[in-house]
Formats: C-alpha cells, sequence, structure tokens
C-alpha cells in the first residue's frame, strides 16, 4: 500500500470525520436537554470538543485496522454515544424519535455545508486539489452517516426512531433486538446487505436532493 496516498488520505478526510462524528453526539445531546434530560450536560458531552467523542477502539484503532487489512476497500468505526436517559424526556416515546433525528439531522446539515463550500471554491477560480478533495471527503463523510445512522436497527438511530414510531407491542418486540443489534448490524455490513440495499440508494436520494435544494444557488453562480 502506497504510504504517501495513506497519509494524503487521513489527512483529506480527518478534518471532516472529526467535524461530523463531534456534531452528530452533540446534536443527541442538545435535543434530549432541549425535552427534558440533562444526563448528556452533566457529563460534559454536548460539546464540540471532539475528544469528549471519539472511542479509542472504534473512532481510530478499528478503522485504521480495517483500512490497512482490506487496502482500503472497507472501514467501520463508532464514537462514543451520548447517554439518553429517555425517562426523563417529556414524552419518552415521541421525543425519542427526535433525539434519535438530531444526529443524522446534524450530518445532512453539514453535507449541505459542505457543498455549498465546493460551490464556493468553484465560484472563486479555486481548484486546489486538497480543498476541493476535502469538500467532497466531507459531503461524503457526512451522507455515509446520515444513512449508516438512519438504517432501522436498534442501537442505531434508525432503530430507536422505529421503535418510538411503532404501536408499544411492536416497539417493545424491536427494542428487544438491542443487545445484539451491533452484531446483526455489523454481519449486514459485512455481508454487504446494509451497503447496497440500504446505504448506497438514500445517499444517492439524499445527494440528488441536496443538488436540487441548491439549483437556484448554483444557477446564481454559475
Amino acid at each position: 500500500m502506497d504510504f504517501a496516498l495513506i497519509v494524503q488520505t487521513v489527512a483529506l478526510y480527518a478534518l471532516p470525520v472529526l467535524f461530523a462524528i463531534t456534531l452528530h453526539e452533540a446534536a443527541h445531546g442538545y435535543a434530549a436537554l432541549r425535552l427534558g434530560d440533562n444526563t448528556a450536560q452533566q457529563l460534559g458531552r454536548i460539546s464540540l470538543n471532539p475528544i469528549k467523542h471519539i472511542d479509542p477502539i472504534g473512532t481510530i484503532a478499528m478503522p485504521l485496522l480495517l483500512y490497512f487489512a482490506t487496502s482500503g476497500a472497507f472501514l467501520f468505526g463508532y464514537a462514543k454515544p451520548v447517554p439518553v436517559n429517555f425517562g426523563r424526556l417529556h414524552n419518552p416515546k415521541r421525543d425519542m424519535v427526535w433525539v434519535a433525528l438530531a444526529g443524522p439531522g446534524a450530518n445532512l446539515i453539514q453535507a449541505i455545508g459542505w457543498t455549498l463550500l465546493l460551490y464556493a471554491l468553484a465560484a472563486a477560480g479555486i481548484d486546489e486539489e486538497f480543498f476541493v478533495g476535502m469538500a467532497r471527503a466531507g459531503v461524503l463523510v457526512n451522507l455515509v452517516m446520515f444513512a449508516f445512522n438512519l438504517f432501522p436497527l436498534p442501537p442505531l438511530d434508525g432503530g430507536r426512531i422505529l421503535v418510538g414510531l411503532l404501536p408499544w407491542k411492536q416497539a417493545l418486540l424491536v427494542s428487544r433486538i438491542e443487545p445484539y443489534g451491533f452484531f446483526i448490524v455489523m454481519a449486514l455490513v459485512i455481508s454487504g446487505v446494509v451497503g447496497s440495499l440500504w446505504m448506497y440508494p438514500l445517499m444517492g436520494f439524499t445527494h440528488g436532493a441536496i443538488d436540487l435544494l441548491l439549483t437556484p444557488l448554483r444557477s446564481l453562480l454559475f
């Protein structure tokens, strides 16, 4: 594996990944605080300090190991989840949906922001490879986090959203999956099911929706 390419890839993705993780997790904590639970605030997790959210194994060691082991073909990682006491929320079943949506919502906003940066660079005539590459990495990273976290299986955000939307009986059945959910998701990721049937279609749709949303601005700039 080309060492120079590795260094370049890490340099391009480091800042977008740190922003994506930090704002995703902080958004969960902030939403929970606004809806009645101050657990994350008390533990200092409503923070823009990336160190508060980085898991040494899931955020650093695992992605690097998988990158080297698969020559960059497969990556997987996770941050320290923000603790939420759903029982403290004003309306636990309803509000868990908003708390869960806050994280992917932060990634969607960031994907739009990185796209705007791409437009700004192009409009200013800046074609410096590093800055353009970082902006593109920012779009990709946040689309990946947005789509992956919305997969409807606990403990992912999509699973919590599903539990909050289902009637009580069905919600209880889905919530019982959570202790095994991580291993099920990993198996589905490795088998390609999550990517081909969920992430790629949702990422493509979301990217198209962002382009459509920003069409008026693009028409003004170019």
